[in-house]
Parts: structure tokens; sequence; C-alpha cells
């Protein structure tokens, strides 16, 4: 007989998509909230340790309040319906008592004093903001303007991506420190404040599309990088193995390359000295487009996709089609491919099929960690 341990393990791991119906969808839906509720609980209780010190400034908690209570109101009601109604008992009870937990330590009302801003961190609010805010724009935007509108929310192997969200986002203070590191130890020598000084002079506009661009051109040189030395492909064929395209798909990424990446991409912007206002619009850009230009959307915004990225332009770097092998490399300025000659051309609109060609990256979080340690191919 299955337990309700038993029974959530077997839920994490990836064996084909959720059927609506039988309570799951609602379950795991409850479930996630449930959890996001307790770990906001656990933020409030320990802010200098589980949050972000650049992002706490930013946002309103009594905002964060509010965004909890109703989560807790929604999870616990989505519960308490399929007990009654007899759908996925085990998985709605666990929802409830995790709810339950939450209030019992406190819950939206937990009061936040004030404390140390350079303590060591986990970025617990960050991973809850971004999966909430993430999880409602972009389904929304995927059910209104479906590429593949039988593909549902939840396909088969989200869970592997959702594994990869979760640690991806968990550990962003180390890997933003270790950047940091890296970029200063590394590129210190470069900066020099004559050339800072003229780009903090820029005006918003000019100075925002330089750093996109600059960043841009990094990107695109690692990108192709990844795909044609064999060693770095290695890790890079993680992020190819996804077979089904959505806002979850682009959290696929083995946390080497996410700390390579970063660091190459954060030595310009450091040398340059861009302004921290541009630095922030740019993350918001950076934050949109990863997301956006891997979701199920059939977007292709006419001739301006020949000048920045659009899902269209990315979709094709991830298929298996012949034309579409080592094409499409930038992250923001589609002109960039046409300019370096390797822009996909097809006179099809969209890719048939995704994945690595071959599909001989294994399925699972921890497998895909090892793999490119023990790939054979």
């Amino acid at each position: 007989m299955s337990t309700p341990i038993h029974k959530l393990n077997r839920l994490s791991e990836s064996h084909g998509e959720l059927k609506p119906g039988h309570g799951m969808v609602s379950g795991v839906i409850a479930l996630t909230l449930a959890i996001l509720c307790f770990l906001g609980v656990l933020a409030f209780h320990f802010p200098e340790y589980l949050t972000t010190p650049q992002l706490r400034k930013s946002y309103d908690v009594q905002v964060i309040r509010l965004i909890m209570y109703w989560a807790m109101v929604i999870s616990g009601g989505l519960s308490l319906f399929n007990i009654v109604m007899g759908r996925a008992r085990w998985l709605a009870a666990g929802a409830f008592a995790t709810v339950l937990l939450t209030l019992l330590l406190g819950g939206h009302k937990v009061p936040v004093n004030d404390f140390a801003d350079n303590t060591p961190y986990i970025g617990l609010d960050w991973f809850i903001l971004d999966l909430l805010g993430s999880s409602l724009i972009f389904i929304f935007i995927e059910k209104l303007f479906a590429l593949r509108r039988d593909q549902p929310v939840f396909r088969a192997e989200w869970q592997t991506d959702f594994h990869h969200f979760i640690v991806n986002h968990m550990v962003v203070g180390f890997v933003l420190l270790a950047t940091n590191l890296l970029v200063h130890k590394l590129f210190g020598w470069a900066a020099k404040d004559g050339i800072r000084f003229w780009v903090q002079e820029l005006p918003f506009p000019v100075a925002l599309f330089l750093i996109v661009l600059v960043a841009d051109l990094v990107q695109y040189w690692t990108h192709r990088a990844y795909h044609e030395v064999p060693l770095l492909w290695r890790l890079h064929a993680v992020h190819h193995s996804v077979k089904s395209m959505d806002w979850l798909a682009g959290s696929r990424q083995h946390i080497l390359e996410l700390l390579i990446t970063r660091t190459l991409v954060l030595a310009p912007i450091y040398v340059f000295g861009f302004s921290k206002d541009v630095i922030d619009a740019y993350i918001v850009i950076v934050g949109f487009q990863a997301v956006f230009n891997h979701a199920n959307v059939s977007v292709r915004l006419g001739p301006l996709r020949y000048l920045i990225v659009t899902p269209n332009f990315h979709h094709w770097h991830h298929s298996q089609d012949d034309e579409a092998i080592d094409k499409n490399y930038a992250a923001h300025f589609a002109f960039l491919d046409y300019l370096f000659g390797t822009a996909v051309k097809s006179d099809r609109e969209w890719p048939a099929q995704y994945g690595v060609v071959g599909d001989y990256v294994p399925n699972g979080f921890w497998k895909q960690v090892k793999f490119p340690f023990t790939w054979t191919g």
C-alpha cells in the first residue's frame, strides 16, 4: 500500500503530464501555494538570513502580507474542496496541514523588526515572488496566445524543470556573490574611471540600449561556444534537452553553466560602470525575455523579429530540425545572428520538434546535474 510520502515522491518524479479531473492539478496548486506560504513565514521570522538585501528594499511588506493571506485562503479552500469530494485526499490533506502549520507559526501577521544587512543569505523572497509572478503572468499569456493549445500547464517533465527553477533560485545569493568575486578578481584591471564616467553621463535610453547590446554580444559568443566546444556542450546539452517549450522550460540549466555565463556577462557591465538604474532596468529585460522567449506563445512581432529576439526566434534555437542546429544564439537582439550568419533560414513559421538530437540527456534533476561528468558520448 502506497503511503502519502511514497505518492509525493512519485509525484515529484517526471512520469507524464497531470490530467485534470482527479484533484491532482488543483492539489499541486494548493500544495505549492501552501509551501510558498510556509517559506514566507520562515522569511518573516528570519529576514536577515532568508531574504535578498537588494530585493527587500524595493517591495512593500504589507502587500506581501496580503498576498500571503490570499494564498493561504486559496490553498486551504482548494484542499478542503478536494477532501470533501474525495479527490487525491492525501495531497489535499498535506496542503491543508502545511497551511495550518503556517498559521501556527504566525502566518501573514509575523512582525518584522530591524536587522543587519550584511549577513549571509538564501534568497527565499526572490524565489517566492518570482515563482508567483512568473506563473501568474506567463501562464495567463500562454493561455491567451497559445502556440500549442493542447499542451497542458503541467506537461511531461515539468517536475524536472521545476527542480531546476528551485535550485537555481535558491542559490541566487551564492551565484551573485561568486560571480561578483570572479568579475572583480578577473576583470578589475580593465575598469577605467574615464570610461565609467562617460558611460554614466549617457542618457538613460542610450545607456540601456548599450548595456543590453554589450551583454548580448558577450551572451552570443558565450552561447555559440557552448555549442561549438564539446566540453562546454556537455553543460549546455542539459538546457537543450527540454522537449516542451513553456515559461518553465528556460529554468532547465546546469548550475555550472549559470555561474560561467553570469560571470562573463557581468564582466563588461562592471568594467563599463553602468549606473544602478540602468542595471536594474536591464535585469527586468533579461528576466522577462528569458521566460517569455521560451513560452508556449504564438508571437512573431512582424518585421521586429529581425531586430529583437522573440519566442519564435528562440523556439527555433531549441529545435531538432536540421535547419535549426547551432543557430539563433542571441538572447536579446536577433540582428546579431543575421550579422554573424547564424540566423535560421526556413520556409516554415515554427519548428516541428524540440530537444537534443538523439535524446541522450537523461530526465530528472540530479541525473542532469551529473550528466556532463558521466556522459561518454
